[in-house]
């Protein structure tokens, strides 16, 4: 009988070791693009008409092949740029320029400049919208949110919002969802009438950052400060739950048919969550990347996830660091 049971709890243990390694993703670096030039990066974005992968770096957009890394082209005169969106019913693709306030529309089959928009202050995060047909601007310094219509690459209105504005998401349904970083609050745009018309507060999550969201079962996934990210009901602001992921998220994708989510965390890590169900969410694993990786952008068809960084140098002062010149890459991360 003894021998029996320990038999049987051998045999228990084995299966759940076996499952528990099931669970994990079992992502890695899987390979690194190399790219030239200096200075500091923010988001990146995969070309929804092409095999390219568009890269913010400084004064520029480095384009490059996402599957070789080769150098595909440059958008210059991007000063500070933050963000890249594409209207691809309008042919035209917009980056947002943090440093000189505008965004510059380009073709995005050539790539070549059409020209440029004025918007508010500090324009970081950008999205289209195709229920609106409407690009969405989130301004930082101004605090507030620039609506252009991408057929007269125009401002046509600007909301004030209740605070500083990190990322936007839409449900595709006629709302927008913004997170407002330094009020822990995430706000509601009707996209119809381009008025505000819900805000809720995020939980326990403080400074949200990284937004992306599940249309399906309505959920948003809130990368927050604090190392939580937020689990929210879209249609009722209600907080459904809150996992732990890593330090300095900056940047969270959601895979629609993994039902993953991804949060790129500035230490160096990228956390792995599941998404089971509306109500059944939880961390898979926290795969090792590079200090400074902390945005991303999800490839839907490849199930990649692409991160930029670059190596860093102590200044010698022990509490802050300088970029290596030289060292700018673009991190692939898969199975």
């Amino acid at each position: 009988m003894k021998a029996a049971s320990s038999t049987l709890l051998l045999l228990v243990a084995a299966f759940v070791a076996t499952n528990s390694l099931a669970q994990k993703a079992n992502y890695h670096i899987i390979k690194t693009f190399p790219i030239k030039g200096e200075g500091k990066w923010d988001y990146l974005a995969v070309s929804p008409a092409s095999n390219n992968l568009y890269v913010s770096h400084a004064t520029e957009v480095d384009i490059i092949d996402k599957t070789s890394g080769k150098p595909v082209g440059i958008i210059e005169n991007t000063t500070g740029v933050h963000g890249i969106a594409f209207a691809p019913a309008y042919g035209k693709g917009f980056t947002s320029n943090g440093k000189i306030n505008t965004l510059t529309v380009f073709d995005i089959k050539t790539n070549k400049v059409k020209g440029q928009i004025t918007v508010g202050q500090k324009p970081d995060a950008i999205m289209f919208d195709p229920f609106s047909r409407k690009i969405f601007v989130c301004n930082g310094i101004s605090k507030d949110l620039s609506v252009v219509d991408p057929a007269t690459d125009k401002v046509i209105k600007t909301v004030a919002l209740g605070g500083k504005p990190e990322t936007a998401v839409s449900d595709e349904s006629g709302h927008l969802y913004i997170n407002i970083e330094d009020k822990n609050e995430l706000e509601v745009l009707d996209t119809k009438s381009l008025e505000l018309i819900a805000r809720h507060p995020v939980g326990k999550g403080e400074e949200p950052s990284g937004l992306a969201i599940d249309r399906k079962t309505k959920r948003l996934f809130i990368g927050c400060g604090n190392k939580t990210l937020v689990v929210m009901d879209a249609g009722t602001g209600k907080v459904v739950t809150e996992l732990p992921i890593g330090d300095k998220c900056d940047g969270v994708g959601f895979d629609r048919e993994l039902k993953q989510v991804y949060s790129s965390n500035g230490e160096g890590t990228l956390t792995i969550i599941k998404e089971k169900s509306a109500n059944s969410i939880e961390v898979l694993e926290n795969v090792p990347t590079k200090k400074g990786a902390k945005t991303l952008a999800v490839d839907e068809k490849t199930h990649l996830v692409y991160l930029s960084t670059a190596e860093f140098s102590d200044n010698g002062a022990g509490s802050k660091h300088i970029i290596r010149p030289g060292t700018f890459e673009v991190l692939v991360v898969g199975k």
